[in-house]
């Protein structure tokens, strides 16, 4: 079998048979070589990731406690207003009970002269500079 290699080897291979020379002018990086980042970049990883997870789980902590915080609030905010429409009920139950009698044992007196201000034109029309374009 050899003497059968040597003989085509003498031989000059054809179009077909030929090899290509991928080589450039610059020496090529190997993956079996080791880089001077590659012990860096394992540590720098490892923390990007352990800085990602601890970054995640403050922020969902965050958005929960927000939520809880959220709940309790609006609880507040319907305590205080049933207590605010309570007072309003004795509000208009005291209010019902003033009459006139009472306003002059407290020492007031009906409104004899009234006199109003009148303005000419329109007072509730604010004045509008115009920048429209």
């Amino acid at each position: 079998m050899s003497k059968h290699l040597q003989r085509i080897s003498k031989y000059r291979p054809s179009a077909l048979q030929g090899t290509l020379r991928l080589e450039v002018a610059r020496p090529r990086a190997r993956l079996s070589q080791e880089q001077a980042w590659e012990p860096h970049t394992r540590s720098i990883l490892s923390i990007a990731l352990i800085v990602l997870t601890a970054a995640y789980l403050y922020f969902v902590a965050a958005s929960i406690m927000n939520v809880i915080a959220r709940t309790e609030a609006m609880r507040e905010m319907q305590t205080i207003q049933s207590a605010i429409a309570g007072m309003e009920q004795r509000y208009f139950a005291l209010s019902q009970g003033v009459t006139p009698a009472e306003g002059v044992a407290l020492g007031l007196s009906p409104v004899v002269h009234t006199s109003y201000v009148h303005r000419p034109g329109n007072a509730a029309v604010a004045a509008i500079t115009s920048n429209e374009i």
